[in-house]
C-alpha cells in the first residue's frame, strides 16, 4: 500500500509541474503600437506591454517643486493611469525579469526611470534597453547588451522639468491676474513668440526704397537672349529712380552693336544636402509637403515604430526621429552605396559621402534620420502606407539616397556687354550630369540656355524693358523659418518645437494666417510684460545657454541641483519685482453694435481661444454667442439671397459661406468673385498660389493670368 502511496504522489507532482507555465520577461515600452512590433520579434518567451507614455509627472494643481529641498520635484501618479500602473505591476510581478524599452532620449531614460520607481525595481539592475531602429536585428542586439538606468540623461530632462515648471508656474499666476485666465509662459515658448513679434515689428517700422532694373533682349545672328544692367566702366551700379534709368539709357545708340567683351565658362558643382535631422525634416516636411510640424512628428512616430508590411510582419521603416546629428552608421553606408550602384550606376554613388555640420550645442546621440533599410524603397513601401506616411516617407529615403550620391555638375556661361562703356550681363546654365537630384530635387530646376557666344563678337539690342522696383520687407516666420531660427539660435532641442509651436497658437498668441505666423493682440500684451518684468527668458542667448547647461548635466559635468538653483535665485527676484510692477491690464469688451437676438441686451466683442466673437453682455445669465463674420458683398451663389461671408473653421480656417446659413448650405474653402466661368457658367474663385492669387473655375476648366 505504501508503495501505491508514493506512486500516485510522484505521479501527481509531475502533473502538477507539466501544468505551471514558466514565467515570461517583461518588456515596457511607451506606445501600443511600438509594443506590437517589437512583440514579434522578440517571440514568446517575452511579453510586451505599453506605460502609454509617462506615468508619474509633477501635480497640475500646484508648482511641485520643494524650492527650500534643493528644489526636488514631488511626483505623483498622472491621473487617469491607475489601470495601467496596476497591470504594469501585476506584470511586473508575475515576470521572470524586467526591460524597459523605452525611447533613446533624455525623455525616454526618464520615462524608464519612473515605471522603475512605481515598480521598485533594483536601481543597479542592467535592465535599460535602448535602440535607434526597431528592427529585427537591432532589438535582439540591444537585448543582447541591456545597461543600467542613466541618471544623466535623468537628471538633464528633470532639470528641464522643474525649469519649465518654476518658470511657468511662476509667471503665469502673473499673467492671470494682470491680463486674464488661462494664459501661460514657457522658456522657449516665450522666446518663439518674441521672434515672432521682432520680425512683426520690423514689418511695421519698414520704410521702402525705390530702385530700378533695366532687362533687354539681344540679337545675335539669328539667337536671341536676355541680359540686365550690371553698369558702367567696369563698376556695378544701383538705379535708384527713373532719372538714373534714362541717364543711362540716353548714353546708348540705337543704331550700334553691342560688344561681347567677356565669356566666362565654368563647371560648377551642387554638392548633396546631408541626411535630415529633427529640424531640418520639420522644416522640408513644412515647406515640401505642407506638413504642420506636429503631424510631421507623429507621422514619423509611426514610421518608428513600426508598420505591418508582408501579411502582419510589423518593422520599423526609419531611424528615431528625434535627433540634432547627420551621423550615419557604416552598416548603412554600405547598403546605400550597393543600392545606388545597382540602381542607378557607378558614377552615382560618391566614394566620400558629404558630412553635415552639426549645430552648436548638438549632443549628436543618435543617427540622421535615415530609412532602416534602403531597399524598402518608397514604392515598395506604398502598399502599406496612409498618405501622409508614403510622402514623409519618401522625403525620408530620397533625402537619405542623395546624401550618399554623387554632386550635380552644371556648366555655366557668364556673359558680359558693353557699348559706350555701358555694361549688360547674361548667365546661362545647363545640368552636364544631374548626380544626387536624380533622387532628390532642390527646387525647380530648369536650363537657361545662351546661343554660342565668343568674346569680340558683336548682339543687337532688340529691346529694353525699365522696371520700378521697391524693397520689400522681411517675410514673417512659417513653421520651417521659425523652426531653422530657433536652431540656429540654440533655443530648444528636437524634441520641444512641435510642441512649443503648438502651445503658442493655442493660447492665441499668434495665429497662421496664409502658412505665416501673425502676433495677436493677446501675444503682443503678453510679450510686452514678459520683456519688460524676465528680459532673461525672452533673450535667445540665455535660453541656449541654459540648454547648454542642460547638456553639460547629461554628460555629467554638471549638478542638475546648481544649475536649476543659479537659474532660480535671480528669476525668482525679477518675479516678486513684477507682482508689485505690473499695472492690471483690463482686457475691456468692444460693443457689437447690435442686440442679442433671445434677451435683448447689448452684444459684445470678446477674445476668445480662436480670436474674437459676439456674446451677449449679460453672460453668465445668458450664454448666446455669435461668430465674427466678414461679409464679401457679393451674392451667394447658391440660392442668389443671401451673401457671401468669410467664416473660420474650428481650427481656424477661413472658409466662405452663405449669410442665410442654415436655410442655404453654400461652402468654399475659396473666395467666390462674382463672376461665372464663361466656358460652363459655374461660379469663378479667387484661389491663393505661390506669389500671388489666381482666378479659377473649381471645375478645373478655366483659369486666368495670375495676379502679384
Amino acid at each position: 500500500m505504501a508503495t501505491s502511496t508514493t506512486k500516485k504522489e510522484a505521479t501527481s507532482k509531475r502533473k502538477i509541474t507539466r501544468r505551471a507555465k514558466p514565467k515570461k520577461k517583461l518588456v515596457i515600452v511607451e506606445s501600443p503600437s511600438k509594443a506590437k512590433t517589437i512583440g514579434k520579434f522578440l517571440g514568446r518567451s517575452y511579453k510586451v506591454v505599453a506605460s502609454l507614455g509617462h506615468v508619474r509627472d509633477l501635480p497640475k494643481s500646484r508648482m511641485g517643486v520643494d524650492i527650500e529641498n534643493d528644489y526636488q520635484p514631488d511626483y505623483i501618479s498622472i491621473r487617469g493611469k491607475g489601470d495601467v500602473i496596476k497591470e504594469l505591476r501585476k506584470d511586473a510581478k508575475n515576470a521572470k525579469a524586467v526591460y524597459l524599452a523605452s525611447d533613446p532620449d533624455r525623455e525616454g531614460e526618464a520615462i524608464a526611470w519612473h515605471v522603475s520607481n512605481i515598480l521598485k525595481l533594483d536601481d543597479s539592475e542592467k535592465n535599460r534597453v535602448t535602440f535607434n531602429e526597431i528592427t529585427k536585428d537591432a532589438v535582439k542586439e540591444a537585448f543582447n547588451e541591456p545597461r543600467t538606468i542613466n541618471m544623466d540623461l535623468v537628471d538633464a530632462q528633470q532639470a528641464r522639468r522643474v525649469l519649465d515648471r518654476l518658470v511657468g508656474y511662476s509667471i503665469s499666476p502673473i499673467l492671470w491676474k494682470k491680463v486674464k485666465k488661462g494664459l501661460s509662459a514657457g522658456r522657449v515658448q516665450s522666446v518663439a513668440l518674441n521672434l515672432i513679434i521682432q520680425r512683426e515689428n520690423e514689418i511695421k517700422n519698414f520704410k521702402p526704397e525705390e530702385y530700378w532694373t533695366i532687362d533687354a533682349e539681344f540679337k545675335h545672328n539669328k539667337d536671341k537672349f536676355k541680359a540686365a544692367f550690371y553698369g558702367e566702366s567696369g563698376k556695378k551700379v544701383s538705379l535708384k529712380n527713373n532719372d538714373d534709368v534714362q541717364r543711362v539709357l540716353g548714353k546708348l545708340d540705337k543704331n550700334k552693336d553691342f560688344q561681347i567683351t567677356k565669356v566666362t565658362k565654368r563647371e560648377r558643382k551642387r554638392q548633396p544636402q546631408p541626411p535630415f535631422t529633427t529640424s531640418t525634416m520639420q522644416q522640408d516636411a513644412n515647406r515640401r509637403l505642407n506638413f504642420r510640424t506636429r503631424k510631421t512628428m507623429m507621422t514619423a512616430q509611426m514610421l518608428y515604430e513600426g508598420i505591418d508590411i508582408k501579411q502582419g510582419a510589423a518593422v520599423g521603416l526609419i531611424t528615431y526621429m528625434r535627433t540634432d546629428s547627420t551621423r550615419i552608421a557604416s552598416v548603412a553606408k554600405h547598403e546605400a552605396a550597393t543600392f545606388i550602384h545597382e540602381e542607378y550606376g557607378d558614377e552615382y554613388a560618391a566614394i566620400k559621402p558629404i558630412k553635415g555640420k552639426l549645430p552648436e550645442g548638438a549632443q549628436d546621440a543618435h543617427e540622421a534620420i535615415r530609412p532602416t533599410s534602403v531597399f524598402r524603397t518608397p514604392a515598395k513601401m506604398k502598399p502599406y502606407l496612409t498618405n501622409d506616411q508614403y510622402k514623409l516617407y519618401n522625403l525620408i529615403w530620397s533625402r537619405f539616397v542623395a546624401s550618399q550620391m554623387t554632386p550635380e555638375i552644371i556648366d555655366t556661361m557668364n556673359v558680359n556687354l558693353q557699348q559706350n562703356n555701358v555694361e549688360f550681363r547674361a548667365s546661362g546654365s545647363k545640368v552636364k550630369f544631374p548626380g544626387f537630384t536624380k533622387v532628390y530635387k532642390r527646387g525647380k530646376e530648369q536650363d537657361n540656355l545662351l546661343p554660342e557666344l565668343n568674346e569680340g563678337d558683336s548682339a543687337v539690342m532688340i529691346s529694353d524693358d525699365p522696371a520700378q522696383h521697391f524693397t520689400q520687407p522681411p517675410a514673417r516666420y512659417t513653421e520651417a523659418a521659425l523652426i531653422k531660427t530657433l536652431e540656429e539660435n540654440g533655443v530648444g532641442r528636437p524634441s520641444t518645437y512641435a510642441p512649443t509651436l503648438d502651445t503658442i497658437q493655442r493660447r492665441y498668441y499668434v495665429r497662421l494666417v496664409s502658412r505665416h505666423f501673425e502676433p495677436t493682440e493677446l501675444g503682443e500684451i503678453v510679450n510686452t510684460i514678459i520683456e519688460k518684468q524676465f528680459p532673461d527668458i525672452v533673450n535667445a542667448k540665455f535660453t541656449a545657454d541654459v540648454e547648454g547647461k542642460l547638456d553639460q548635466i547629461e554628460e555629467g559635468k554638471q549638478d542638475w541641483v546648481r544649475v536649476v538653483d543659479k537659474f532660480y535665485q535671480p528669476f525668482s527676484k525679477e518675479v516678486n519685482t513684477a507682482e508689485s510692477e505690473v499695472a492690471k491690464i483690463e482686457m475691456k469688451d468692444e460693443l457689437a453694435g447690435m442686440d442679442c437676438d433671445i434677451c435683448g441686451a447689448p452684444m459684445v466683442i470678446k477674445m476668445g481661444r480662436y480670436g474674437k466673437f459676439y456674446a451677449c453682455s449679460r453672460f453668465p445669465n445668458c450664454r448666446n454667442t455669435k461668430a465674427i463674420v466678414k461679409d464679401t458683398g457679393i451674392t451667394c451663389p447658391k440660392c442668389g439671397q443671401g451673401t457671401v461671408v468669410e467664416r473660420k473653421s474650428k481650427k481656424n480656417r477661413i472658409f466662405y459661406g452663405c449669410s442665410r446659413y442654415p436655410d442655404c448650405d453654400f461652402v468654399s474653402w475659396d473666395k467666390p468673385i462674382g463672376r461665372n466661368c464663361p466656358k460652363d457658367g459655374h461660379f469663378l474663385v479667387e484661389k491663393k498660389i505661390k506669389g500671388g492669387t489666381q482666378v479659377v473655375c473649381p471645375n478645373g476648366d478655366y483659369a486666368e493670368t495670375p495676379q502679384k
